[in-house]
């Protein structure tokens, strides 16, 4: 009987041993097979720092996108030096300069050789670099930020108001930096006796104005001036550019470089003429509130008011308009391109809104 019992018991045993290794052999091949849809579902989300498709947006490619607006700032309105001299000249003594905008360019060169139209150069270049570093750089990154706090759909529906809060935010924090040069470049422009060069002109307004009264006199017109600018311009090259790829069927990631550039230029010359004219009676305001005795010798907003009551709106909105719609559609067009092309040097892609229910 003990025989049978025990017999029994390793029959028994052998038996259970048998089904657990048949359980854990089922549980393995489960595991397995898990494995590969694990996977999947890895493979099919999106990367770490990826957003509609594109990145990882990190801290280098803010640096690379507030390096490419630097250059494309400086290097556009340096070279928009002889323009911006007319443009500014106009404003300010139109009595004198009333042969229209050619005829300004004739009429400095005549009386001041063709140097003159260069006046300003250096504290543009400088000043601008600086701008565009945080203004572009800037712009990139709300709009980035934003699309992630909003999440991928509604910062599509919203993508218009992200350009205006975007570039609100970015031109506001450049041009407390582009402030000091602003004076500089527009007292050389009016004024070429005023001081030899950049470091002698701030130095001279500091002396006779104080660091606020020298240097921030103008930052309120400022930013009257550039924050609707950058907006108008951000805003509305979003929606050109938009425009003009739903026009042909595509979209960046299908377009050669030399077709997303095409495209850069065109709608930047749109953004830049209605940035223009959105902007121009803050900008004829700043120029002649930098001129020295305009407005009379009260406060800012008193000389703002005493300036805006003699000219009149029609003045400030039209004098020099022409020109400056020269200026900016161009200026804008060759930012854009230009931003483009040094993105691409260093080896990154700007951020470009795509709606999620379309992915391509």
């Amino acid at each position: 009987m003990v025989l049978g019992l025990s017999a029994a018991s390793t029959s028994y045993l052998s038996g259970f041993g048998a089904f657990s290794r048949a359980k854990e052999s089922a549980a393995t091949r489960r595991a397995d097979a898990a494995v590969p849809a694990k996977q999947l579902m890895v493979a099919a989300s999106p990367a770490e720092g990826e957003i509609m498709g594109q990145g990882p947006f990190g801290l280098t490619y803010f640096l690379q996108g507030a390096l490419a607006g630097g250059i494309c700032c400086s290097l556009t309105h340096g070279a928009m030096t002889p323009v911006d001299v007319v443009k500014t000249r106009i404003q300010l003594d139109p009595a004198t300069y009333n042969q229209g905008f050619i005829g300004g360019f004739r009429q400095i060169a005549a009386a001041e050789g063709a140097g003159a139209l260069l006046t300003g150069l250096m504290p543009t270049a400088q000043g601008y670099f600086i701008q565009g570093w945080f203004k572009f750089g800037g712009v990139e990154f709300f709009k980035v930020q934003l699309t992630k706090t909003l999440g991928e759909q509604s910062a599509w529906d919203n993508r218009n108001s992200i350009y205006l809060a975007a570039a609100a935010g970015a031109e506001f924090i450049a041009d407390i930096f582009l402030s000091p040069f602003e004076p500089c470049r527009i007292r050389l422009v009016s004024d070429p006796t005023y001081a030899s060069g950049m470091a002698g002109c701030a130095s001279r307004l500091v002396s006779e104005n104080g660091v606020i009264g020298g240097f921030y006199a103008g930052f309120i017109p400022i930013l009257f001036k550039q924050i609707p600018y950058t907006m108008a311009k951000f805003a509305v090259q979003g929606k050109a550019a938009e425009s003009i790829y739903a026009g042909m069927g595509s979209e960046p990631s299908k377009m050669s470089k030399g077709g997303n550039l095409c495209v850069s230029l065109g709608s930047g010359v749109i953004a830049g003429v209605a940035a223009a004219i959105i902007s121009h009676p803050a900008d004829s305001l700043l120029s002649k509130v930098n001129k020295a005795g305009a407005g009379g010798s009260g406060g800012l907003m008193s000389r703002l008011t005493n300036i805006a009551a003699e000219e009149g709106f029609v003045a400030l909105a039209t004098t020099g308009l022409f020109a400056r719609c020269v200026m900016i559609g161009t200026l804008t067009a060759g930012q854009f391109g230009v931003f483009d092309i040094v993105m691409g040097m260093v080896g990154a892609k700007k951020f470009h809104f795509t709606d999620p229910k379309n992915p391509h």
